[in-house]
C-alpha cells in the first residue's frame, strides 16, 4: 500500500530529529578537541576540558572547566575570558550559566546539620551556607527578618578563620540553636562557650561546604537546585523562593 503524503513528510523529520543530537554532540566534541591542547599549553597539561556546548550568541562555545566558562570559536583560534553581557534584556549571560551549572541536587543536602528555622507554613524551602563572623550574612540574616512562610536551613561553614569554629561550636551546642544563632547574627549577642561533652559538626561542615563547591559566604540553594552566590535584597529572594516553588 502506498504510504500516504503526511507518512512520507513525517519519516525523514523523525530521522532528522534523531540524528540532530548525535551530529552537536559530534561537533562539540571536535570543538572540544582542539580547544584542549591550546588551553593546556597556557594553563598546563593537568588541564582538563568537562564540557564544551555551543553558547548560543556571537558563533562562540561555550568551554566549561570546573565551575569556570571561557569562550572559543570553533578551531580555537581566539579564546575570550570573560562575562557576556546582554544589554538589551540586562542579563550577564555567562553568570547565568554558571549559576545553572552549579545547581545541585537539593535532596543530597545532609539537612540534619544544619539549624531550621520555620516560619508561617514553612511552604517555601531553601538553604544557606553562612560564616557567623561574616559580615553579609549578617546583614542578610537582618534583611530576611521580615520574610514567613519559609522553611530555613542554615549550614554554618566556618571559612573565614579566626574564632569561626568556635562561635559555630556555640551556637550548635545551645539549648535553641535557632536563638542562638538569631541572638549572634541579628543583636550581637555571642554564644555560650560549649560543653566538653558538645560534639559539634565542624569538620563535617568544612566537608560539605568543599563537596559543594561553596567559595564564600552567603550561598543560598533553592528548592530547585539553584544556587544563588552573595547576599540578596530579601525581595529579589522573595522572589527567587517563588520561582523556585513552581
Amino acid at each position: 500500500m502506498q504510504k500516504s503524503l503526511s507518512a512520507r513528510f513525517l519519516a525523514p523529520l523523525a530521522l532528522a530529529a534523531c540524528l540532530l543530537p548525535t551530529a552537536q554532540a559530534a561537533e562539540d566534541a571536535d570543538v572540544k578537541k582542539a580547544v584542549e591542547p591550546v588551553l593546556q599549553q597556557i594553563f598546563g597539561p593537568s588541564l582538563k576540558v568537562d564540557a564544551v556546548r555551543k553558547a548560543g550568541v556571537l558563533g562562540l562555545w561555550e568551554v566549561q572547566i570546573g565551575s569556570e566558562i571561557l569562550y572559543s570559536d570553533e578551531k580555537a583560534t581566539y579564546l575570550i575570558q570573560g562575562e557576556i553581557l546582554d544589554v538589551k534584556a540586562k542579563r550577564n549571560l555567562t553568570e547565568e550559566r554558571k549559576n545553572k551549572l552549579a545547581q545541585i541536587k537539593f535532596s543530597d543536602l545532609p539537612l540534619e546539620l544544619a539549624v531550621k528555622t520555620v516560619r508561617g507554613n514553612g511552604k517555601r524551602v531553601f538553604a544557606t551556607f553562612e560564616d557567623p563572623n561574616c559580615g553579609y550574612c549578617k546583614k542578610l540574616a537582618k534583611d530576611m527578618g521580615g520574610m514567613t512562610d519559609i522553611t530555613m536551613y542554615t549550614f554554618m561553614l566556618p571559612i573565614l578563620g579566626g574564632d569561626s569554629p568556635d562561635k559555630v561550636k556555640g551556637i550548635w551546642c545551645a539549648q535553641d540553636k535557632v536563638k542562638a544563632w538569631n541572638d549572634w547574627m541579628v543583636n550581637a549577642v555571642a554564644p555560650a562557650a560549649p560543653g566538653s561533652s558538645c560534639n559539634a559538626p565542624v569538620d563535617k561542615l568544612v566537608a560539605l561546604g568543599q563537596k559543594f563547591n561553596v567559595r564564600g559566604t552567603p550561598t543560598i540553594f533553592l528548592s530547585d537546585g539553584s544556587r544563588i552566590p552573595g547576599a540578596v535584597p530579601a525581595a529579589r529572594l522573595e522572589q527567587a523562593l517563588n520561582q523556585a516553588g513552581k
